[in-house]
């Protein structure tokens, strides 16, 4: 026979959240509190957007109560949580290719220009994966890319003023 005393232990929440499942009304409401505070302009675009996103794939309701704690909730709001600094804003990491092109950009000055051709190349894709990861390192990428075809550039005109030297 079974013990009547007997509980199934609780979900292994976040330390001193509530561990109780997030249901769809849960969710819902989360987002509508997030919908406000970006109507009201407490929430810039991106931070909102994100937000939303981890609000559908938050499982209990701790995870939910992080997401709207800086914002006015209103009666029927969530527990607040415990935790004054929420995950989520903790910034996006920097690219890897973004970084490894300025490096070479840079590095261009040293190597005589031979590391242009992966500086160019590893900015442009840099640039792509930021776009579609939302990642940090643009602004490395676009460093990384402008050094990188200068020294193409340079390279360039410097054949060309010698092929018009030895030819004239």
């Amino acid at each position: 026979m079974t013990n009547p005393s007997w509980q199934p232990a609780p979900w292994p929440g976040q330390q001193g959240q509530p561990s109780m499942l997030a249901g769809h009304s849960d969710r819902e409401r989360a987002v509508d509190v997030l919908r406000a505070g970006f109507a009201e302009g407490r929430l810039q675009q991106e931070e909102y957007e994100r937000r939303v996103e981890r609000a559908y794939q938050a499982r209990t309701v701790g995870e939910l109560a992080l997401l709207v704690a800086d914002l006015p909730q209103g009666p029927s709001g969530f527990p607040q949580a415990s935790r004054a600094v929420p995950t989520f804003m903790a910034a996006p990491p920097t690219n890897g290719k973004a970084t490894a092109a300025m490096v070479c950009g840079i590095a261009t000055f040293f190597t005589l220009g031979a590391t242009a051709v992966p500086a160019v190349v590893l900015g442009h894709v840099a640039r792509a994966e930021i776009r579609r990861t939302h990642e940090s390192g643009d602004g490395q990428a676009v460093a990384g890319l402008a050094l990188g075809w200068l020294a193409i550039v340079g390279w360039v005109l410097l054949l060309l003023l010698v092929t018009a030297a030895a030819g004239g």
